[in-house]
């Protein structure tokens, strides 16, 4: 954990990935990030494998450095609770669709009324102006209709889903610096501001920023698709032993790699040297690169490129980059000991800001219930009445 935030607290509301992402980078920075879930807990906790339904792989990796309270919030005695906790708070976060949040009681205009400093933000599967608006969202269904699914189809024009939780990730990187720019305006403005991060408008986003392409003019000057991300030959290539990402971009790169392939006539084509001309013709360029690569294994290709200055890598697996020494260096995958799951391979924050603290765990479900209403100013009988009655839930 770092100290780049003042110890902001965050209400976090958020469920499964999306949400529970962008949070987790909250607490990263120094954000007291209190994660209040269903007494059933955050439906992620199950997911696998773990040792048990509460603690899964995928909810201990979304949800360090957060506290939780668990409190059924469709009873009348938590509202109030909630209430008391709203008061006194920096920043409020969820990803459900307007309506569910009126109906939990926690919409920005009821909270605000509570707390007028208060920052809010929140990720929808749509924006609110839209006709789509109270539509439901998943990953899977963002990937199909942002595009994503479609330019990444396979050899016969079939869409793909990429093999990770893409649409979630970067909806959910946009939901924290979106309360990143919330908490910044509150503390210059003293006044309550929600801000909107609908799910599908920021993977189009993400995703346009290259692709919108010929169709940024009008009338436009082409189609959609950056062209040589589109290029049939942009693909890892086949060495001697196993396979190679090559990835000469500057004019000197692509002479050095046609002198090193044994093509140094290549060094004085138009193709090469003259950088419109190559972005018309980068996909013969790259079916190039791809008849050269057999020539050598990987590591032979690896220390000629190195050696001139040619960015490369080659092809990882999931196992092999758990192994990479560079990620081995930076202590990217740290050997943890969890309070109650034992040994624990961590995977952590990208951040560095000098000295960092220690991140706590992701939290049992409750485990913090009586500490945070405490630190509301509810007294010990009134969280233990909470409790007997069922609203309240603390570990077993």
């Amino acid at each position: 954990m770092l100290d780049l935030l003042d110890r902001p607290r965050v209400l976090d509301f958020t469920t499964v990935v999306l949400g529970p992402y962008a949070s987790q980078i909250l607490g990263d920075l120094g954000a007291d990030v209190i994660k209040i879930e269903p007494l059933a807990g955050d439906i992620f906790r199950a997911a696998g494998p773990g040792h048990s339904a509460e603690m899964g792989a995928g909810y201990l990796n979304l949800n360090r450095n957060k506290r939780s309270l668990a409190i059924d919030m469709r009873a009348p005695e938590a509202r109030a609770a909630i209430d008391r906790l709203v008061a006194g708070a920096d920043l409020v976060i969820h990803n459900m669709r307007p309506a569910s949040a009126e109906r939990l009681g926690i919409s920005f205009e009821r909270l605000s009324a509570i707390n007028p400093r208060l920052a809010y933000v929140f990720a929808a599967g749509f924006g609110s102006e839209g006709r789509d608006a109270d539509e439901p969202a998943y990953d899977d269904v963002i990937q199909a209709r942002s595009g994503l699914a479609a330019i990444n189809a396979n050899a016969d024009g079939e869409p793909r889903f990429l093999k990770t939780i893409a649409a979630d990730k970067v909806a959910g990187l946009h939901l924290a610096i979106a309360a990143l720019g919330a908490l910044a305006k509150r503390d210059r403005t003293g006044a309550a501001v929600c801000v909107e991060t609908p799910m599908f408008e920021a993977v189009v986003s993400f995703l346009f920023t290259e692709q919108l392409a010929g169709h940024t003019f009008e009338p436009p000057l082409g189609s959609t698709g950056y062209h040589r991300l589109m290029s049939p030959n942009r693909r890892p290539h086949r060495t001697k032993d196993g396979f190679l990402a090559v990835m000469p971009y500057s004019t000197q790169h692509w002479q050095r790699f046609f002198e090193l392939a044994g093509r140094p006539e290549m060094a004085s084509d138009p193709r090469v040297t003259d950088a419109a001309t190559r972005s018309r013709n980068v996909d013969a360029l790259y079916a190039m690169i791809g008849e050269a690569m057999p020539e050598r294994t990987t590591a032979e290709w690896l220390a000629a490129l190195g050696e001139r200055d040619i960015p490369c890598a080659a092809v990882q697996s999931l196992d092999e980059v758990l192994e990479d020494p560079h990620l081995a260096d930076v202590g990217m995958f740290p050997a943890l000991t969890h309070p109650s799951e034992g040994a624990v391979r961590g995977v952590r924050s990208p951040f560095r800001a000098g000295e960092a603290g220690s991140d706590t765990q992701a939290p049992r479900l409750g485990q913090h219930s009586r500490e945070v209403l405490l630190e509301a100013g509810l007294g010990e009988a009134e969280v233990d009445a909470l409790v007997e009655k069922g609203v309240v839930g603390e570990p077993g």
